[in-house]
């Protein structure tokens, strides 16, 4: 991502990379900005639908809210924050997704103050759309009315790269200035502490609702825990929870129970059973050393070898090296589709809302092609044989991207029904089903991997499309590109 050479795909994923040379690589790649370097692509750098007329089966005029989409909402079932509509309600949704349209009022940024648009997040509640720059704000908006709200001007030191709502009024920033910011909605003149305790940039967020840690990543591949149960202005307790080299992105499972960990070594790393409460020995974990295990998408063997013998697993038991017998380790090697003879580094990772699956986008070594993946977690009782009893993700769908804005780190998204992906798309964004009938994922598993079928591309923005997120709670969408534009996305009849 951001390189202007190749990474080695076979190379120890315990290698150092500093994060000097990585600027000084990413400033390469952008001529005329050597001030301002991407690192690694970071410098990487929603308007409500109108209401439909009434129908047989729809909301009566008289009913609160009034719009099809609040009568969908009050209908579905709910799982904690995620919308979980009804599986007879697809083809309303179909419809709605089908008609999505740039809205006639979106959030436009000056790119001299604000610099390109790295994440967007919405409040659980949906009332807010908070948004992180390159040039050290943060933005919060309106997404109904799109009206500015606040803007945290001096929020960090440098860039902004992530953004995590801990509740409706508690959210966490992360920065390249190595700290993390809590704030309060009701109170945004100033923070509610800053966090201290990575020594290099800071690149996501998670956050544990049954423990209350806040679990951050960084590029100096450590994972640290935060309890905010014991927060003070002066911050609070810290533990670095695990460590690894290459680290790009880090996130948790919707139930909190694994950790997925992504590197730029093309590795993916899987802790089960999760307990954050633990912090791990990093040195008793010698499969990260060791020879990686592909993700096939069949039963057949990649064409570039035959079967592998032997132990190749590289799933760890920590309580035979004398630890917990939870946080087990899982290193995979994820396959691409096209790329099975040469390496990739997996960019962006975001779990399904119901922790189904996982879904990834990743370049490969020479950063001409991209591709997004959707791997199946193989758990429970399965719909069909395990392609390996030691591999737990099965390749199930896959889509190439276009490859446009080569370097910078593209951030795409599921909705919250976790029927549809929204993935960036060159100056524009494409809205991606697993079906034509945009079905849940358990509902139209194939039995061999197959493409991901495109609903609507929309081409919005007058630069590369870089992050994107769905309203947890209206059918809206939005997205940020390179130049500081901010588009939200609605139906339109």
């Amino acid at each position: 991502v951001c390189e202007t050479g190749p990474l080695d795909s076979g190379s120890d994923p315990d290698e150092t990379v500093s994060p000097s040379s990585l600027r000084a690589r990413s400033s390469e790649e952008r001529p005329g900005r050597a001030g301002r370097s991407p690192g690694l692509g970071e410098r990487e750098a929603r308007g409500t639908p109108s209401a439909p007329s009434q129908t047989a089966s729809g909301p009566s005029a008289g009913s609160s809210g009034g719009s099809l989409f609040s009568w969908l909402q009050r209908r579905s079932a709910r799982r904690g924050l995620f919308v979980d509509p009804a599986r007879d309600n697809f083809r309303t949704m179909t419809s709605l997704y089908c008609s999505m349209n740039p809205a006639a009022e979106s959030v436009n940024l000056s790119t001299q103050t604000h610099g390109a648009v790295f994440n967007l997040e919405y409040s659980p509640d949906g009332s807010v759309l908070t948004v992180a720059c390159e040039q050290t704000e943060v933005l919060l908006f309106d997404p109904i009315s799109s009206r500015h709200i606040k803007t945290l001007a001096e929020a960090h030191e440098d860039c902004v790269n992530n953004i995590r709502f801990l509740d409706n009024r508690l959210f966490a920033t992360c920065s390249d200035d190595t700290t993390i910011a809590l704030w309060d909605l009701r109170k945004l003149n100033s923070k509610v502490c800053s966090l201290h305790g990575h020594a290099s940039w800071v690149k996501n967020i998670e956050y544990d609702t049954n423990t209350r840690l806040l679990v951050t990543s960084g590029f100096d591949g450590n994972v640290i825990t935060w309890d905010t149960n014991r927060f003070t202005e002066d911050g609070c307790p810290h533990k670095k929870f695990f460590h690894t080299r290459y680290l790009m992105r880090m996130r948790l499972t919707p139930d909190c129970s694994k950790m997925l960990i992504s590197t730029s070594s093309g590795y993916l790393l899987i802790l089960h059973d999760l307990d954050l409460t633990q912090s791990l020995e990093v040195g008793s974990y010698r499969m990260l050393r060791a020879r990686r295990t592909p993700l096939t998408s069949g039963t057949s063997a990649p064409r570039s070898a035959a079967p592998r013998q032997g132990n190749d697993s590289s799933k760890i038991h920590p309580h035979r090296e004398g630890l917990s017998p939870r946080n087990s380790l899982e290193v995979l090697t994820p396959e691409i589709p096209g790329e099975r003879d040469r390496g990739n580094c997996i960019t962006s990772l975001q779990l399904h809302p119901k922790g189904w699956a996982t879904l990834i986008r990743c370049s490969s070594n020479m950063d001409d092609q991209e591709w997004t993946c959707v791997y199946e977690f193989q758990e429970g009782a399965p719909t069909r044989p395990l392609v390996s009893p030691r591999c737990s993700l099965r390749l199930t769908h896959y889509i190439e991207e276009a490859n446009v804005g080569r370097g910078y780190i593209k951030e795409l998204c599921f909705s919250p029904d976790g029927r549809l992906i929204c993935s960036p798309y060159g100056y524009g964004v494409r809205l991606l089903a697993f079906d034509e009938r945009c079905s849940e994922l358990a509902d139209c598993l194939p039995v061999q991997t197959s493409c991901l079928r495109e609903v609507r591309s929309i081409y919005s923005h007058s630069d590369v499309v870089l992050t994107t997120k769905f309203s947890p709670t209206h059918c809206q969408l939005a997205s940020g590109c390179l130049s500081g534009r901010v588009a939200l996305y609605q139906p339109k009849f």
